[in-house]
């Protein structure tokens, strides 16, 4: 294989890569100011937390576990966008976790649920369906369900998928 280059003279594609290789070497990609702190600062945030929202929930994959109803322990942190104006105390400009509460309560009365990592992801869903909510962390405990244990559960993180 030949390959061409903007002289006269042919060259091979080896040394035609070569050349190419050390073009990119002595002259690096370089950004702007402006391009390095937008790629490298992410958008301001806050962060939501509710600790400890206990629910009776019916959950488990176990015959006993779908005869009664047991304590589930959730835990939340939700990264909200930074709010424009913080002096305007104006509670329509943010998320409510108080409706994201009662979410969760009506979702428990809907029926049972075998696992509590589809319990967790349903949760995650919930709280990313306000858009001012980037991402959702939640965990989802069975205080329970060892005797040894304080309790056991899992911790999910979900994202809203980046703006184009």
């Amino acid at each position: 294989m030949r390959i061409v280059s903007d002289s006269t003279a042919p060259i091979t594609a080896g040394a035609a890569l070569e050349s190419e290789s050390q073009s990119l070497r002595r002259e690096p990609f370089r950004r702007t100011g402006e391009e390095q702190h937008a790629q490298s600062a992410p958008a301001p945030v806050y962060r939501i937390l509710v600790r400890d929202l206990d629910i009776a929930w019916s959950i488990g994959v176990f015959d006993h576990e779908h005869e009664t109803v047991q304590p589930i322990r959730i835990n939340l942190e939700l990264d909200a966008s930074d709010l424009e104006d913080w002096e305007a105390d104006d509670y329509t400009a943010v998320p409510c976790y108080a409706r994201i509460a009662e979410r969760i309560r009506a979702m428990a009365a809907e029926g049972h649920v075998r696992l509590v990592e589809t319990l967790a992801h349903r949760i995650a869903g919930i709280c990313l369906e306000d858009p001012r909510i980037e991402r959702a962390r939640v965990r989802v405990e069975k205080p329970e369900a060892l005797k040894n244990a304080g309790s056991v559960g899992v911790e999910v993180e979900r994202s809203r998928p980046p703006s184009r």
